[in-house]
């Protein structure tokens, strides 16, 4: 599927609340020229001295990204001029070598540093994150280059993948020395090689992108291709850290996409899998770190926990790896997961001001806002500028496809037709049917495809007296010829979803002659309530109590009363949940509580 070009869709609705206050939020002011922090930082006098080791490079690729995407979009001339202008300044600071980072001389990641140590997290003796800042400004000079055609920031984006190609070749230094997770961190320069393959068509950068899988591979706790096709949890890989793991599979799509070679796309789609079934949340974050020295890890497969932790980064790159596979595809549950995580973890993270983010979300738990310098404000803002383009594409066979569902404008181009605007208005993701308004220039015969959610049971598309087959899951395909103005009508029933999860601990052991042994040992059950695309939650129950254990006499219930939805357990009031991501007016400090404790004998009313 070839997604729909920067400038060609207008979101609307709850995702064009989200994108236009990022656009006029954090991308107007926390980077406005070479003084402002973020930037500040590349200034040789700065660079000199900085021993840190620290992240704090990578805001400036990911806002050349995202600034650069939404001044497009928007057509925000202001906005894409101070983004050239950043870019102009960086550039003009690159080393001749190719160097634009953000340290001293001596702890570049060309230059050899002392062994590393044993540790939990394979961290080089001396903290670097120089090849992820360099990864990120690579993808942020490209994204700038295909917007405006400048060539000096393409050439700036190949002379720090030069430089890398020279340092993990004749400089004599593997990958996976110069990054911590067992070098996770570090070959996630496969996704910026790529992308230089693809801009550019030199064969260095494609032969960069394998050298980085090739020495990942010596590595025997990231052998990430192998371990991958060999059937491993993400949580088996490395240390399981979700952020990195899923920007390396990003890379890796891609080189799929570049070479063809089949094995690279099996390794994606078994861990894409695997997360899909046992790392999610119920708004489609990547969630981890339950008992675990890092809160931003897989937990194994099976494991469950109310509080699990969801670093928003983390749902920016699951976005993204999921973005890859639907161009790759073409499959409508790789729509369907990016609309679940947009609506939910992403869209939940954001404040109202576009400003502010959550490091971290919790299905149970209390909304807290994150300071300056944190890593996910930067990445929420990237992941919100990817949804416009997915919105809606083109596929293979020149069919229009309906990606993302909510109001919305797009104008797409299609081969032998022309322009077409598919307009959608709707109240959706809440009850309420969608009018997709129907647009070509003139009478044209070509195909639309609008997706269907896998929990829209007995949903109904019509056109006219016509009704078209809606399976969930997939698209719906309607090809005929089309006139200014015809309507296709797509009814989604919402009916309250009730949801289980266990967190359970099983001793497991042998007996003296070798019979296995398992005792369940601690078990507590949950419930929780989707409706649609969203999931819900309640504040604090009563007021004050940060839980609640429910029992139901029969099979649970679950009332909808306008955007809202009653609980009504044995024994006391009501209790109303709302969408999760508004839970509390988006404050800092809101309690949200998606998962509610079930009463031990409830498995008997249920």
């Amino acid at each position: 599927m070839r997604l729909a070009p920067l400038g060609a869709v207008t979101l609307s609705g709850l995702l064009g609340d989200a994108v236009e206050a990022n656009r006029k939020g954090r991308l107007s002011h926390f980077i406005t020229d070479e003084h402002s922090p973020a930037i500040a930082l590349f200034a040789p006098e700065i660079v000199a001295g900085d021993e840190e080791g620290d992240w704090y490079g990578e805001h400036a690729g990911k806002w050349l990204v995202a600034a650069t995407r939404a001044a497009v979009r928007a057509g925000d001339d202001a906005l894409l001029a101070r983004v050239v202008r950043v870019a102009d300044y960086l550039t003009e600071h690159q080393d001749a070598d190719g160097y634009l980072g953000n340290y001293a001389p001596s702890r570049r990641f060309m230059v050899p540093q002392p062994p590393k140590p044993v540790t939990w997290d394979g961290a080089p003796a001396l903290r670097t994150w120089d090849i992820w800042t360099h990864s990120y400004l690579v993808l942020g000079l490209l994204e700038l280059w295909k917007a405006n055609g400048n060539d000096r920031h393409l050439a700036a984006a190949r002379r720090i993948g030069d430089l890398c190609w020279q340092t993990l070749t004749t400089g004599g230094i593997a990958i996976t020395d110069l990054g911590n997770h067992f070098g996770l961190s570090a070959t996630v320069l496969l996704d910026p090689a790529v992308e230089l393959y693809l801009a550019t068509g030199e064969q260095r950068y494609l032969d960069l992108a394998r050298l980085v899988i090739e020495q990942a591979e010596q590595e025997p706790r990231n052998r990430l291709l192998s371990m991958a096709l060999a059937g491993a949890d993400p949580s088996e890989i490395a240390t399981g850290k979700a952020y990195q793991l899923l920007w390396n599979l990003v890379g890796l799509a891609k080189l799929h996409r570049a070479t063809g070679e089949e094995h690279y796309l099996t390794a994606v789609r078994n861990i894409w899998q695997a997360v899909r079934a046992h790392h999610l949340t119920l708004g489609g974050g990547p969630w981890g770190g339950v008992a675990h020295r890092s809160r931003e890890v897989f937990n194994p497969a099976g494991v469950f926990s109310p509080e699990a932790y969801v670093e928003t980064c983390s749902t920016m790159a699951w976005i993204q790896l999921n973005r890859e596979l639907l161009t790759i595809l073409g499959d409508a549950v790789f729509a369907q997961e990016i609309e679940r995580s947009a609506y939910n973890d992403l869209l939940g993270a954001q404040a109202p001001d576009g400003e502010d983010w959550c490091y971290y979300s919790f299905p149970n738990g209390r909304r807290t806002h994150t300071t300056y310098w944190r890593c996910c404000k930067s990445s929420g803002a990237m992941a919100l500028e990817e949804l416009p383009a997915i919105a809606y594409g083109v596929t293979a066979g020149g069919a229009l496809a309906v990606n993302l569902l909510g109001p919305s404008v797009a104008d797409v181009a299609l081969p032998n037709v022309g322009k077409v605007r598919l307009r959608q208005e709707t109240p959706y993701p809440f009850e309420g049917p969608i009018r997709i308004e129907v647009t070509p220039a003139s009478l044209a015969y070509f195909a639309i495809h609008v997706r269907i959610p896998d929990w829209a049971e007995h949903a109904t598309v019509r056109i006219g007296d016509d009704s078209i087959t809606a399976t969930p899951g997939d698209y719906a395909r309607i090809e005929r010829y089309w006139t200014p103005g015809d309507t296709i009508i797509v009814d989604l029933p919402m009916p309250p979803k009730l949801h289980r999860a266990v967190q359970r601990n099983v001793q497991e052991s042998l007996a003296p002659g070798g019979e296995p042994v398992a005792q369940e040992v601690m078990r507590y059950d949950f419930v929780a309530i989707t409706r649609g695309p969203l999931a819900y939650a309640t504040g604090l129950i009563d007021g004050f109590k940060r839980g609640e254990t429910v029992r139901f006499v029969g099979a649970p219930l679950a009332v909808a009363d306008g955007e809202t939805v009653r609980l009504e357990p044995e024994g006391r009031a009501a209790i109303v949940f709302e969408p999760w991501y508004r839970v509390g007016g988006r404050r800092d400090g809101a309690w949200r509580l998606t998962w509610l404790g079930l009463a031990d004998d409830a498995e008997a009313g249920a």
